[in-house]
């Protein structure tokens, strides 16, 4: 058994996840995500601001003595769209060094692959389409995990669609968003999302434009499909229990960007369910998740909590052990301290 620290960063939240991997499989001990929002404005001027940078590095100090106090002998640190997009994503990943951390802004491509290595966790023998839908980017990811571990994964793509980057482009000009407002965020997910699914026959298996090889499933992780699966069962408080491998309908996807179009974010921010940290970028993501499944035919969906950090967590246990990597990439791994005595 191999117990490991895994830290990831994204364009709204900074996760952390302290796990025990065995035989290929990942037992969480403990899970912390925090809304720092990396990418405020970034979409608009390409680089990360000051107050950004403190908010995730002050979040990822506290995770770090988590992660010791958990008895992690070493952590990675991974970070994803908003510090793929920046021009000073340097002084971001020099702070996190200070930490003791060593810290690398991964491809799209990878992220989309440590996902699909997470989420399939779940879904061993079936051919799944993942989609990862976060603040800046959706990865979208084909394939499937045998029975036996082995990964087939035959499309990976990440498409410039999140719900801060189209929340921060559309749907922030006024407190209650236009019928062309709207109409111009599906317009610009629907842009992103076409080419993608058309190069890689991600059309959901039994529809009219199904190929060889469609997938069977469509499962969707991030902030937004978790707040959506909360909201829609009211769940006060938050259960992950009700919301991991939870189906949401296509037409009940809809009904709740409808219900977000109609409330300014102060309203949104009182919906049982949803954080309120979330509410300013939530219809962002609504509208992303509803072209995603007009763009591939998925009339459900159903959501995962077994992440991109599970998947991190298969590559570190690997990098520690010196086994070769589920998707042929490892983390830089970084000793941590002993746990610190009473």
């Amino acid at each position: 058994m191999t117990r490991v620290a895994c830290i990831d960063i994204g364009t709204v939240t900074a996760r952390l996840a302290v796990a025990d991997v065995e035989g290929g499989r990942v037992t969480r001990l403990i899970k912390h995500s925090e809304i720092c929002n990396l990418g405020e404005g970034v979409d608009a001027t390409g680089r990360l601001r000051p107050d950004a940078i403190e908010r995730v590095f002050s979040c990822v100090r506290g995770y770090v003595a988590l992660a010791v106090e958990a008895g992690a002998p070493a952590a990675c640190c991974t970070l994803t769209s908003a510090a793929r997009d920046a021009e000073n994503s340097r002084d971001m990943t020099s702070a996190l060094e200070s930490l003791g951390l060593s810290p690398l802004v991964i491809p799209g491509r990878i992220e989309g692959s440590l996902t699909f290595l997470g989420v399939a966790q779940d879904f061993r023998g079936r051919r799944i389409l993942v989609a990862d839908n976060g603040g800046g980017s959706t990865e979208l990811a084909l394939g499937s995990l045998g029975e036996d571990g082995a990964l087939d994964l035959t499309y990976v793509r990440s498409v410039d669609v999140g719900c801060r980057r189209v929340t921060e482009k559309y749907l922030q000009a006024a407190p209650l968003p236009t019928a062309g407002d709207l109409a111009a965020a599906h317009a610009f997910v629907a842009e992103g999302f076409a080419p993608a699914v058309e190069e890689g026959g991600l059309w959901a298996a039994g529809s009219e434009r199904a190929v060889a090889g469609a997938p069977e499933a469509l499962v969707v992780c991030g902030g937004t499909v978790t707040s959506l699966v909360a909201m829609d069962a009211e769940l006060e408080p938050y259960d992950s229990a009700r919301v991991h491998l939870a189906s949401l309908t296509r037409e009940k996807v809809e009904a709740l960007e409808a219900r977000l179009a109609g409330l300014t974010v102060e309203q949104r921010a009182e919906l049982p369910g949803l954080q309120a940290k979330r509410a300013p970028v939530i219809l962002g993501g609504a509208v992303a998740i509803s072209e995603l499944m007009r763009q591939t035919s998925f009339s459900a969906l159903q959501a995962s909590e077994s992440d991109l950090l599970f998947g991190l967590a298969l590559t570190a246990a690997a990098s520690l052990d010196g086994t070769a990597s589920p998707v042929g990439w490892r983390p830089e791994m970084h000793a941590l301290p002993e746990r610190p005595l009473r």
